[in-house]
């Protein structure tokens, strides 16, 4: 008869055997990419071999919105799966209430090796992420984190003394003035110069080296789950030389609507925001290819996507904050697992779905009062729809989207409706005209 220890040692490896099986989450989450920045888009000449190998893998989303297109607000309303109205981060003035939950917590206490690096953005008030980068990072539910400011942040706090790891390593290596330099020179999207940081001191670059570290150290017997938080293709439009020479000679459709700055002036700006991208690409290669060295890749679901989207010029505004699709979009990717390979969906999804998604393959129920939702039953194909309406919000305007007509009101203080189907600018108000239209999409603001 098996003795007392040995259905113990049993029980204990069936344990381990069933966490293994546990998927793994890999989150690739740059910092303000615009929807329309993708392979496959024909005016758009940008080089994306790694996000376009996702794309293959997996099913690419082309009616995305974010809860709120603000960093702190959207990246707030996604840890906890809730809409902008009820996330508890009205603006970038305010810091992530620690007594909400999140879905990096719910993973933790399942057992979830939960790991973060670079601009995690839940504390964008208080101007202090540690020399370390986890000063919140265990009360916000993570196991391992390198936190570090976003770019003017890290510029704004750590000038003469760092306030976060980022900048300490700069100070450290003597870079700290020629960046803080820099930067002034780059109050305005046409500064498009290169930086004097070499490419392993810049941000994003640097970012990659610690996903990977912190995948190198993740212990092997434990699911894990990694968000990577680049901070490009954020403004100001700074790139390395390298970069800089795979960014030029190549044109652009210029901005809807754009008074500001002449045409050759708008495509140096926008070869610099493709060269971003290009470069936080690569990266993504690197990062994946580590997770092939662990020999994971085949349980890991990756999804790619971003807080909020880009102007770059349209309707003459630039960066996020607007209700318009260029700022309120995204792109969102999901590959690996069950996920139907080579797809593309009209299924409206929300960026805040990303958690209750992973809370869904992980086997865990969602968080109290969470209204993301999850994406599974679109990525294994048991649907082809998923939400009704999508909503966005930031302090004093909202809107509704149905996935052609969307409705505005506040911004400006006007109401606008568009058919994106027809207008994909948004360049014609229809309020008055598709009153019909207008009434019904008001009902479901609230």
């Amino acid at each position: 008869m098996p003795s007392r220890r040995t259905f113990l040692s049993t029980a204990a490896a069936l344990a381990v055997n069933a966490q293994r099986k546990r998927p793994n989450f890999l989150f690739l989450l740059p910092d303000q990419w615009r929807p329309d920045w993708l392979p496959g888009n024909a005016q758009i000449r940008v080089n994306l071999p790694n996000i376009q190998a996702l794309a293959r893998r997996g099913m690419r989303f082309n009616k995305v919105l974010c809860a709120s297109p603000l960093c702190a607000p959207s990246r707030a309303c996604l840890a906890t799966g809730r809409e902008y109205k009820n996330a508890g981060v009205p603006s970038n003035q305010h810091d992530f209430p620690l007594e909400q939950p999140t879905y990096y917590q719910s993973l933790k206490k399942a057992g979830y090796h939960t790991m973060a690096c670079g601009k995690i953005d839940l504390h964008k008030k208080t101007l202090d992420w540690g020399l370390d980068g986890s000063r919140l990072t265990n009360q916000w539910g993570f196991s391992a984190a390198i936190d570090n400011a976003g770019k003017g942040d890290a510029v704004r706090s750590g000038a003469e003394t760092p306030k976060d790891p980022y900048m300490a390593m700069l100070h450290q290596r003597n870079l700290a003035a020629i960046h803080v330099e820099d930067f002034k020179k780059r109050r305005k999207y046409d500064a498009t110069h290169t930086t004097p940081l070499p490419d392993d001191a810049y941000c994003d670059n640097w970012i990659a080296e610690n996903a990977k570290t912190l995948l190198q150290k993740a212990p092997m017997k434990k699911p894990w789950h990694l968000v990577v938080n680049f901070t490009g293709p954020h403004n100001p439009m700074d790139i390395t030389e390298s970069m800089d020479k795979t960014a030029r000679n190549r044109q652009y459709p210029q901005p809807n609507k754009n008074t500001e700055f002449d045409a050759a002036t708008h495509t140096k700006i926008r070869q610099n925001y493709t060269a971003m991208c290009e470069n936080i690409d690569k990266r993504i290669g690197e990062i994946i290819e580590t997770v092939k060295q662990r020999g994971e890749l085949e349980n890991t679901l990756i999804v790619f996507s971003s807080d909020h989207g880009e102007m770059l010029g349209d309707h003459n505004r630039w960066g996020k904050h607007v209700p318009y699709q260029a700022s309120a979009g995204i792109p969102l990717i999901v590959a690996g697992l069950d996920v139907r390979n080579n797809e593309q969906t009209n299924a409206l999804a929300s960026l805040i779905d990303v958690a209750a998604t992973f809370l869904d393959y992980a086997g865990l129920d969602k968080l109290p009062q969470m209204e993301a939702q999850s994406l599974r039953p679109v990525l294994t194909g048991k649907t082809q729809k998923h939400r009704e309406i999508l909503h966005s919000a930031l302090e004093e305007w909202r809107l509704v989207w149905d996935g052609r007509h969307k409705l505005i009101e506040g911004y400006n203080g006007e109401t606008m409706l568009f058919d994106l189907q027809h207008d994909p600018q948004e360049n014609q108000n229809l309020v008055t005209s598709a009153k019909e239209v207008a009434d019904r999409l008001r009902k479901r603001l609230n």
